[in-house]
């Protein structure tokens, strides 16, 4: 029988009493047509403590995530010094010569560093992909880029873990369960940084399409607040991620193995920043071999599995190529 999330009224309303919300104004609605004004709407999206979720009760706190399939993240357990820190030295890399970048100029997926820039929508982006789990992948330069990308990755993956443990007990199973469901030990995760000029002066352009993404789920910080959106019952909101939060999005791999209890969340990103713009995101996955498909504990004669198993490693490739009005290759394997 397919397990169900844990309820209790007077909890649930403790918690919604608790539960802080980052609010964020609106100019009009947003529906993703070709008219779109990318304006978010006002809306809430949960803002969890990190201290409260690993002191208390996560069972409650993870319901916020699955409601919305993202939340941000506050007071968690890694220094300003550390986020400020990469964020330069990743600026820096940006800022070397493209002679040196082009060496990582690659189309294939599990390659272990990735560099690559584009122009979406007359907004100019740069970024860099790198494999940092389960062996870590750095380029040489700039100097001490390497230290503290590895110090920074490790320090967001165990805050990660510790957010798939609140989920697996949310839905009524052992805190390690999705850890080791997925193999996380030997888990595939990648880093990704991109680089967005300063916009001084202009209207709200799109900098990525909306998008789901492989992985179970995505942490992300940037250096400015706002920018990102995720669409919700049909609408777009902003979402107001200070530069000291992490914004956690729940991506393909919690949906497929949930058998659709979470949902991988469609969001993009507008660009009007009057500075640089850096937005960092990690993909916390499976092993590449692990072969993800909907657990028994989400299927029954009711509930059927909705989605063919495939390994993570081809799931990367397959997905490199087959994109679909940004929604990934989760779609070509529904049942």
């Amino acid at each position: 029988m397919a397990c169900h999330l844990h309820s209790n009224t007077s909890q649930i309303f403790s918690y919604l009493s608790e539960i802080y919300f980052s609010l964020s104004m609106a100019k009009g609605s947003s529906l993703c047509t070709t008219n779109d004004s990318f304006s978010g709407e006002e809306g809430a999206i949960p803002l969890l403590d990190y201290s409260k979720l690993v002191s208390s009760d996560p069972i409650l706190r993870s319901l916020a995530i699955q409601d919305l399939g993202q939340a941000c993240v506050r007071n968690h357990a890694i220094p300003g010094t550390v986020i400020n820190g990469i964020i330069d030295k990743l600026f820096e890399f940006f800022d070397l010569p493209e002679d040196y970048k082009h060496k990582y100029d690659t189309k294939d997926p599990t390659d272990l560093i990735r560099w690559g820039k584009g122009n979406i929508n007359h907004v100019s982006r740069e970024f860099v992909k790198m494999a940092v789990h389960p062996t870590f992948h750095c380029p040489s330069n700039p100097h001490g880029f390497s230290e503290i990308l590895q110090e920074y990755t490790q320090k967001v993956r165990e805050l990660g873990i510790q957010l798939l443990g609140g989920i697996s007990m949310a839905l009524g199973l052992e805190k390690s369960y999705i850890e080791k469901k997925m193999n996380l030990e030997s888990g595939y995760d990648f880093f990704t940084a991109n680089d967005y000029p300063s916009r001084q002066h202009s209207e709200n352009r799109i900098g990525q399409f909306a998008h789901i993404d492989p992985g179970l789920i995505i942490l992300i910080i940037q250096n400015v607040s706002g920018g990102l959106q995720v669409k919700h019952n049909g609408k777009w909101l902003n979402v107001n991620l200070q530069p000291d939060w992490i914004f956690v999005n729940v991506a393909d791999h919690l949906e497929i193995l949930t058998n659709g209890k979470y949902k991988s969340a469609v969001h993009r990103v507008v660009v009007n920043n009057e500075v640089r713009r850096a937005t960092l995101p990690l993909f916390l996955g499976p092993s590449l071999d692990t072969v993800v498909k909907p657990a028994p504990e989400f299927t029954d004669d009711s509930n059927p599995p909705a989605y063919v198993g495939i390994t993570y490693k081809h799931y990367l490739e397959y997905n490199n190529f087959h994109v679909i009005d940004g929604k990934s290759c989760l779609n070509q394997i529904r049942i």
